[in-house]
């Protein structure tokens, strides 16, 4: 609610809907199990109850929505029935319900401790864009990747494709909890990218790659552009 570039932006009006009612539908329509809205705020929690949709009150001290969603799922699952828990950021209401399944295939092997997603970058001003995060791995399965890296710099060197980092994640129960246990790691805080975390730590992260990359919303620009592509659906 906070956000500097659009305040007030999880309930900012998209076709007469607040955008975090949007992105839980987008989770609902991916059918992969049960969803719910993690959140500090009471107005998000109503809005998405209003919707017919499950929210869960967490605390405001949190550092990343990693420790928002395993205190969540803490409080919704307190028996560890469930096994793998997806974070889907509440500002990307045109993610696709394919690319939220698409990051839990590569749970499917033991290995892995957290799965994510990421796109080819087709336009040249991405590549050289810090904002645009890009993956670094190896292949390992066509559409698959083992992450080796994530970085706000070009990478890597030479030719080939790139790849576009999308939050979007999948976690074994153990590895989530392990995670919000680990203090935050040399790399992460030079690259500010969370996800270095668990890397650095020895935990393996396996990457899908899916088709496109998802509007993020963090400028009114981005909201205009995200209402245009919803009226479309």
């Amino acid at each position: 609610m906070a956000a500097t570039r659009l305040p007030g932006k999880p309930l900012a009006d998209i076709g007469g809907l607040p955008m975090i009612v949007h992105v839980w539908r987008r989770a609902v329509e991916a059918e992969i199990g049960r969803v719910a809205v993690a959140t500090d705020s009471r107005e998000i929690a109503e809005a998405v109850r209003n919707a017919g949709g499950e929210a869960v009150m967490t605390a405001a001290t949190h550092e990343n929505g990693t420790a928002r969603i395993d205190e969540a799922a803490r409080k919704l699952d307190p028996d560890a029935i469930f096994d793998f828990v997806v974070n889907l950021q509440g500002d990307i209401p045109t993610v696709a319900p394919a690319a939220i399944r698409a990051v839990l295939a590569p749970l499917d092997d033991p290995a892995v401790d957290i799965a994510t997603i990421a796109a080819v970058i087709a336009r040249d001003e991405e590549k050289t864009n810090p904002n645009v995060v890009k993956v670094v791995g190896s292949e390992i399965a066509p559409g698959r990747l083992r992450a080796l890296y994530f970085t706000r710099a070009t990478a890597p060197y030479g030719e080939g494709p790139l790849f576009h980092h999308i939050g979007l994640y999948a976690y074994r129960r153990a590895a989530l909890h392990r995670y919000v246990g680990l203090p935050p790691s040399p790399l992460e805080k030079r690259e500010k990218l969370e996800q270095l975390r668990a890397l650095e730590a020895g935990m393996r992260i396996d990457v899908a790659i899916v088709e496109d990359v998802p509007l993020g919303v963090d400028t009114p620009e981005d909201l205009d552009r995200a209402r245009k592509i919803l009226q479309l659906r």
